[in-house]
């Protein structure tokens, strides 16, 4: 489940570089080299660079990478947000309270997706120098980092209403600031994309190399997941797809039940209800979720 979901997470990245750089010369459709689009040709341009980045044995030696990207994605999230705000206020669209059961599920799908970071707590935690102090850490990371998606999807959806696309750059208009902040964003995804591949390659390299370093391992993986990429029509149906599928169970099912199973013995009544109404809403929108992310792939509109 951990080398789906952070591999999805890897593909995501993919399309959103590739997609929005080929927004940016206007033509997404339109074969320019040897019938390849420009959306293929970005995403094989990221390739080899992508090999070399997988290639570095350990999480300590992409911290620097990682603190710049992190730094280029706060500052270029904070634009957007800053523009949404100014767009909303000239704009003021039309929004829906409830859009209804099926954008609801498929919006936990990208909700529960969003928290994408989850599989590095363990190897991060492995790299850290004060293990005890982690968990005062991740509670911080993730409080800050939930108020931050949750002012950049509301905020987004007042400024455009029904028209928010599925890559909220694309609806910023044209212009330098919006140029650079979609680079900025690009830039963040392409320095994060071999530090989530880290649970992909521990995991493949323990069950297959004897937890030996292996480089063609890692460069396979990367070759997979940009084959998958090229296979998907839209970002945002392929992030509630994953979301749905894989993260609803690694965040809710998994968890509740591996409590039941290890503390069966300890818990009262309470705790089982509580775990099992975990299980039994984990279960629902794993499978409502994925449904009607797969629908929407599969739509003629998609």
């Amino acid at each position: 489940m951990i080398v789906l979901s952070q591999s999805g997470f890897c593909v995501s990245y993919l399309i959103f570089i590739s997609s929005t750089l080929a927004f940016l010369t206007n033509n997404e459709t339109t074969p320019v080299f040897l019938g390849f689009t420009p959306k293929v040709l970005f995403l094989w341009a990221c390739f080899p660079f992508q090999l070399g980045l997988i290639s570095v044995r350990t999480l300590t030696h992409l911290a620097p990478l990682s603190i710049f990207a992190d730094v280029v994605d706060l500052v270029a999230k904070s634009v957007v947000m800053v523009e949404d705000v100014f767009v909303s206020l000239k704009n003021r669209p039309d929004l829906k309270v409830f859009g209804g059961l099926s954008v609801f599920l498929y919006g936990i799908g990208v909700a529960v997706y969003a928290f994408e970071g989850i599989g590095m707590v363990l190897p991060l935690e492995s790299e850290a120098k004060n293990k005890e102090k982690f968990g005062r850490v991740l509670g911080l990371g993730m409080g800050s980092i939930s108020v931050l998606f949750g002012l950049f999807g509301g905020l987004g959806y007042f400024a455009f209403g029904e028209e928010t696309k599925g890559i909220i750059t694309t609806n910023l208009g044209p212009g330098v600031i919006s140029i650079l902040v979609q680079l900025g964003l690009c830039i963040n995804l392409f320095f994060t994309f071999p530090i989530m591949m880290n649970p992909v390659n521990e995991v493949m390299e323990r069950r297959l190399c004897g937890s030996r370093y292996c480089l063609w391992l890692r460069w396979l993986m990367v070759l997979v997941i940009s084959l998958v990429a090229l296979l998907v029509p839209n970002f945002a149906d392929f992030l509630s797809l994953v979301g749905s599928s894989v993260c609803v169970v690694l965040s809710f099912v998994l968890p509740a039940m591996f409590h039941l199973i290890v503390f069966k013995d300890e818990l009262g009544w309470s705790c089982f209800v509580w775990d099992g109404a975990i299980v039994v809403f984990g279960f629902v929108i794993a499978v409502t979720g994925t449904y009607t992310s797969v629908m929407e792939i599969l739509s003629p509109t998609s």
